[in-house]
């Protein structure tokens, strides 16, 4: 079987249209179509409903899709390992961190990775946990950092750590004064806040809607240092890891009673080919986090 006409079916089936697919690969239409009709021959099904503009997908088609995605992931492993198996060490790791963490954890461990394994690429992708997670699970990631507080049994976990989410706001600011605070307490001031679907955006939101109480943002942001400048000026508190406040003297943090938290671990796919790179990637990983134990 054709794998260039499978690959182009599963874009198809993805994105939808013809058009939009066929600028993606780079290919001009009347080819992909041509190619489509090719793979419907050989394979002896209509896939496609050419008619239907909100069903692209035949239910054969649909069934069709999830046998050619797993042989597709199954032929980009098999071409992994066998770079491997020409020896170096070598190779690429597609890494999922957060905004969080990837600005104040990972730039030591990856500087210090990429000094003991320079030729090991690092493909770094910033999203939130929970993107983070469906991504693993689509395999469009090797490894990446998420929440372990529920595990998914769809994927291993290694490195465990725990970090506290504490409320952060301008030394002069009123709650500066006061040795912890609550969910109730924080919600009445004006907030700057990471967008939905980051943690540390999870625990407001939730709370707010369960209380229906109506957030005061003034900004929504992911950019760590323009969310300090503004807590530093006083547009609004924020919820952050204590360990990005380090250093910091304009801003105070107090934590959350009861206490706010959450762990991270290194996870992957159960089934995904994890190369000899991500293997030394989540050796190192761990021994990272155990020698800062």
């Amino acid at each position: 079987m054709n794998l260039k006409r499978l690959d182009y079916f599963c874009q198809l089936a993805q994105l939808g249209n013809f058009t939009r697919t066929a600028r993606k690969i780079g290919i001009a239409q009347p080819a992909l179509t041509i190619a489509m009709q090719k793979l419907e021959q050989e394979v002896g099904l209509k896939l496609i409903n050419r008619a239907e503009k909100n069903a692209l997908l035949t239910a054969d088609g649909k069934v069709f899709y999830q046998y050619a995605s797993a042989l597709l992931e199954q032929s980009q492993q098999m071409s992994l390992a066998l770079e491997e198996l020409k020896g170096g060490m070598k190779g690429e790791v597609s890494l999922g961190v957060s905004a969080m963490m990837g600005s104040y954890f990972f730039p030591e461990l990856l500087t210090k990775f990429k000094k003991k394994y320079p030729d090991i690429k690092i493909r770094l992708i910033d999203q939130g946990t929970d993107a983070l997670e469906t991504m693993l699970i689509n395999s469009e990631l090797d490894l990446a950092l998420v929440r372990c507080n529920h595990e998914n049994d769809q994927l291993r976990y290694t490195a465990r750590m725990e970090e506290e989410v504490v409320a952060a706001m301008a030394i002069t600011h009123e709650l500066a004064l006061k040795t912890h605070t609550n969910l109730a307490e924080f919600c009445r001031y004006p907030l700057v806040l990471f967008h939905e679907g980051y943690f540390l955006r999870e625990s407001v939101s939730h709370f707010s809607k369960q209380n229906q109480i109506k957030l005061d943002i003034r900004m929504e942001t992911n950019l760590i240092e323009l969310q300090k400048s503004l807590v530093k000026n006083d547009v609004g508190i924020t919820t952050c890891l204590a360990r990005t406040l380090v250093g910091e003297h304009e801003i105070k943090a107090i934590p959350f009673i009861p206490k706010m938290s959450f762990k991270l671990g290194l996870a992957w796919k159960k089934s995904h080919y994890l190369s000899k790179a991500s293997q030394v990637f989540i050796q190192f990983f761990e021994d990272t986090i155990r020698d800062g134990e």
